[in-house]
Parts: C-alpha cells; sequence; structure tokens
C-alpha cells in the first residue's frame, strides 16, 4: 500500500478497546463500565474466554509505530508522517500533527526501541 499510496494518504490508526496496552495473560473488561464483559489478553489481542472469538484490539500508537518499523521497514519520518500529519490533516486539524511554529506542542519522544519515554501536551511534560 505504501509503495502506491505514499505517507501523506496513509493513516495508522488503533480501533484498541479499554484492554490497550494489556499483557499477555491479563484480564480485562470491555463495555460500559456498569456492565462490562470480562476477557483475556491473548496472541496480542483480547479474546473472549471461550477462545471462539476475538473481543477487540489492544493495540496501542507506538505498538503500531513499531510494528511497521519491524514488518515493513519504512523510514521513522515517513511512520511519524502517517500516525500524525496525516490523520491530522485529513481530520482537518490544522493547529497539529507537526513540529511547526503556530502549532499544538503535543509531542512524544521514543527511545532507540521506539517505547514511549516522554509525552508532552501543549508543550508541558506531563509524564
Amino acid at each position: 500500500i505504501y509503495k502506491f499510496k505514499g505517507a501523506d494518504k496513509i493513516c495508522l490508526v488503533t480501533d484498541a478497546t479499554r484492554g490497550a496496552g494489556a499483557n499477555e495473560g491479563d484480564v480485562v473488561m470491555l463495555g460500559k463500565l456498569d456492565g462490562s464483559t470480562a476477557v483475556i489478553v491473548e496472541d496480542g489481542v483480547a479474546k473472549m474466554f471461550d477462545r471462539q472469538s476475538f473481543a477487540g484490539s489492544i493495540a496501542t500508537s507506538d505498538r503500531l509505530f513499531r510494528t511497521v518499523r519491524e514488518l515493513v521497514g519504512l523510514p521513522l519520518h515517513e511512520i511519524s508522517k502517517m500516525i500524525s500529519r496525516t490523520p491530522a490533516r485529513i481530520m482537518g486539524y490544522d493547529d497539529r500533527g507537526a513540529i511547526e511554529v503556530g502549532k499544538r506542542a503535543d509531542l512524544i519522544t521514543m527511545d532507540e526501541n521506539l517505547n514511549v519515554n516522554k509525552i508532552y501536551l501543549n508543550g508541558e511534560r506531563i509524564n
């Protein structure tokens, strides 16, 4: 898809459930806060306890970033564009998605393994 569309026409988004970021073997609750359904995390996804169907994604955006880098081998600046600038542009958010004067300073930094290590919201570090 990247060869045909390029980073300007591809959005990396997650459809993660409330269990986003859960670990193997974790039991997470999905659905409404009052009347949730318990599911188990196995093989990187949430599954119903009978293992007959998926219950939803647990993929976080940083996981998408690492997966595209590892499996597709795209340059980091192209992956970054697909997960920030392109979605912001498509949704009409002209004030974000890039590091530029006049844009919101909502940023993350990642370590050498592409794990999030700092988060900034409106230019203020929040972690």
